[in-house]
């Protein structure tokens, strides 16, 4: 991997065990543009490796001068997975992700200072937990970037119950949306289906509503244009716009919601608009 130095570890919050994995990624060599980190959330049943690095977001980001925090979330890539079923809910999430930003020298946004503050990435799950953490954070966070937003959560109307019923006796699963996600949980090997189906329980308990916490920093909202979930860009930039910020919209030419994290056009747009 390009960059002066790349620090792995394992982050443990006060309170639980959660372990999670986190990964500091230095700017490349002689780039170092002297601004904010970023820190990248990625999507559900995926990891830092697959979204991040396996696509060329993190060097990219590096060749940008940016330092880059990446972090696998419970139950994904390599973070434990844990069996409380507090440590997957939404709102603890966002609470270790402050910590960790913290304990990897973020700092409180300061006028003039282009160092301070932290730009966030999200995709898709990712781009749901970014916007509530861009939101409940405000001191904090600069700019978004929000890939494959919905403005309706796709995971709150999983049937776990047929999903359960599937894996342990093979029960067809009348929901498509149901069937879906757990055929792309189980395409990893390495994915822990009882911590995904955790995860996927703790998030229901927590609906998203975007209407009811709204960032205010400037927002880029990008989405393949085979995408079905663009439909509600428009909304959610309409949100943004209602709370006093800024959002600009991106369509992806020739991409859907798998393969629109991998665009070159998605990078550059990003890399454009952080470095606003």
């Amino acid at each position: 991997m390009s960059g002066r130095h790349t620090g792995e570890h394992t982050h443990t919050v006060e309170g639980t065990d959660p372990h999670l994995h986190v990964e500091v990624h230095e700017p490349a060599e002689g780039a170092d543009a002297g601004l904010r980190p970023v820190l990248l959330i990625h999507g559900f049943s995926s990891s830092s490796k697959l979204n991040w690095v396996d696509t060329g977001w993190i060097s990219t980001l590096q060749g940008a001068g940016r330092r880059v925090i990446s972090v696998d979330l419970p139950g994904h890539g390599r973070s434990a997975s844990p069996e409380d079923l507090d440590s997957y809910s939404p709102s603890r999430i966002r609470a270790d992700l402050l910590q960790i930003v913290f304990d990897a020298g973020a700092r409180p946004v300061r006028p003039g200072d282009p160092s301070s503050g932290l730009d966030v990435i999200g995709y898709s799950l990712g781009s749901r937990l970014a916007w509530e953490f861009g939101a409940t954070q405000p001191e904090l966070v600069h700019r978004l970037v929000l890939g494959g937003p919905n403005k309706e959560d796709p995971l709150a109307s999983f049937d776990l119950l047929a999903a359960q019923r599937y894996l342990a006796d093979g029960t067809p699963i009348e929901d498509e949306s149901t069937a879906g996600l757990l055929k792309m949980a189980q395409l990893l090997p390495s994915n822990d289906l009882f911590a995904l189906l955790s995860l996927i329980e703790a998030v229901k308990s927590e609906p998203f509503d975007p209407a009811e916490a709204v960032p205010h920093m400037p927002m880029l909202l990008v989405a393949g244009e085979k995408d079905e979930r663009a439909t509600t860009m428009p909304a959610l930039a309409e949100l943004a716009a209602n709370a006093g910020g800024l959002a600009e919209q991106l369509l992806v030419p020739g991409r859907n919601h798998t393969n629109a994290v991998t665009s070159r056009v998605f990078k550059d747009a990003a890399v454009a608009f952080l470095g606003a």
